[in-house]
């Protein structure tokens, strides 16, 4: 279960990019060549968050189709079964693969802040004001 792996990655980046605030969601576009399971990782997420800063954020998976790009006839073929990458148009096999292995947080939407006490400034109390 790589996803476990890539949500602890994630949660690194995360962290480090918050600067202390707090996180709604993560946005991540995922190439399907990357045979991530999207329930899985949803799960992974909350397993990885659940006793930190990130606790009660959740991912937005953007999911990216594979896209080849034939070296021979010049088509761009958008793939439906990522088992077979040859060309749409003319079968070729010489393809360069232009999308499909992606693995991005693309933006992170941040939580408002809690309430916070308002500022007080401390007094003293002398007993010559008494």
């Amino acid at each position: 279960m790589h996803e476990l792996s890539l949500c602890q990655s994630i949660q690194g980046i995360v962290d480090r990019a918050r600067d202390g605030r707090p996180v709604a969601t993560v946005h991540l576009r995922v190439g399907r060549l990357r045979q991530v399971v999207p329930e899985t990782l949803s799960y992974c997420w909350g397993l990885v968050t659940e006793a930190g800063p990130l606790a009660g954020s959740v991912l937005d998976v953007d999911h990216v189709p594979v896209v080849l790009d034939c070296r021979d006839c010049g088509e761009r073929t958008t793939v439906a079964d990522a088992l077979l990458l040859t060309c749409g148009a003319c079968g070729s096999g010489a393809i360069r693969v232009a999308s499909g292995e992606e693995l991005l947080v693309t933006s992170i939407d941040l939580a408002p802040r809690g309430p916070t006490a308002p500022a007080t400034t401390p007094t003293t109390h002398t007993a010559e004001e008494d």
